[in-house]
C-alpha cells in the first residue's frame, strides 16, 4: 500500500458513531421551518434501517419527525415498461423527479402528498399515499439524491444530505440475503412480486440475485449513486458487522 493509499484508507475509516450521535447533529439544525435531510447510498446499504433509527432518536429530543422514501416517486411499472426502463428501475431516469421536488417544496409550508412504494408488489401503491404537514424534520431516504444537475436535483432542495457507504462485497452479500428472504416469504404470499421467481431452485434464485446485483445494482452504484458521496454533508461508512463510522461531517 502506497503512502497516498494508506492516508486515504485512514481517512475513510472514520470515527465510530451511533444513530443517536447523528441525530444529535441533525437536531442542532432543526429550528423554524422543516429541516429536510436526505439519506442515500447503494441498494441494500441499510438506508431504511438507519432512517428508522434516526427517526426514533430525533423523536426523543423531542421533535416531530416524518420519514418518506424516494421509492414512492418511482414511475409505475407500466410506465417503466412502456418506456423500456424496466431493467433501469432505481436509475435516475426511472423517477418522477419533478413530483419529488414539488413535494419537497410543498412540505415546507404543508400539506404535501408523498406516494408510497410496496416492496411486496414491487410497484407504487396509490392507496398508501401520505399527506404530511410541515414536520420539524423530514427524513427522505432512497436513491436519486445527489446524482442530478442542481437545476433538477432533489438534494439541492434539502438542508443536508447523508451518504451511507459500504464495501461493494458487503453490499452484494446484504442484497443477496434480502432477495432470498423475500423469495422464501413469497412461498406463502401469492401477492408477492417474488412469486414469479419461486419456480427457481434455491441455487438458481441465488444465481439470479447475483446477476441482478452485477448487471443492475452495481452498475447503478458505480455510475450514479456513488457520485452523491462527494455532495453529501455527512458521509457514514458501515462495516460488515453493521457498525457505523463517521467519515465526514
Amino acid at each position: 500500500m502506497t503512502a497516498a493509499h494508506r492516508e486515504k484508507h485512514l481517512a475513510d475509516a472514520g470515527v465510530p458513531v451511533t444513530a443517536d450521535d447523528i441525530a444529535a447533529r441533525i437536531a442542532q439544525r432543526a429550528a423554524g421551518s422543516p429541516l429536510i435531510v436526505g439519506l442515500t447510498g447503494s441498494v441494500a446499504a441499510g438506508k431504511s434501517t438507519l432512517c428508522g433509527a434516526l427517526s426514533a432518536a430525533l423523536a426523543q429530543r423531542p421533535l416531530q419527525v416524518e420519514t418518506v422514501s424516494t421509492d414512492g416517486f418511482l414511475l409505475p411499472n407500466d410506465v417503466l415498461a412502456a418506456r423500456g426502463l424496466t431493467l433501469r428501475k432505481g436509475f435516475p431516469e426511472s423517477y418522477d423527479v419533478d413530483a419529488l421536488n414539488a413535494a419537497l417544496a410543498g412540505v415546507r409550508t404543508g400539506p404535501a402528498t408523498f406516494p408510497t412504494y410496496s416492496h411486496v408488489t414491487y410497484d407504487v401503491d396509490p392507496a398508501a399515499a401520505r399527506t404530511l404537514h410541515a414536520p420539524d424534520v423530514l427524513l427522505v431516504e432512497g436513491l436519486a439524491l445527489g446524482v442530478h444537475d442542481d437545476a433538477i436535483d432533489p438534494a439541492a432542495r434539502m438542508d443536508a444530505l447523508i451518504y451511507l457507504d459500504a464495501d461493494e462485497a458487503d453490499l452484494e452479500a446484504w442484497f443477496l440475503a434480502r432477495f432470498m428472504r423475500l423469495w422464501r416469504a413469497a412461498e406463502h404470499d401469492p401477492h408477492s412480486f417474488y412469486v414469479r421467481f419461486r419456480a427457481l431452485s434455491e441455487t438458481g434464485a441465488e444465481a439470479f440475485a447475483r446477476d441482478v446485483w452485477a448487471r443492475i445494482n452495481l452498475v447503478n452504484l458505480r455510475e450514479h449513486i456513488a457520485h452523491a458521496r462527494a455532495r453529501a454533508t455527512i458521509v457514514l461508512r458501515k462495516d460488515r458487522d453493521h457498525a457505523l463510522f463517521l467519515v465526514r461531517g
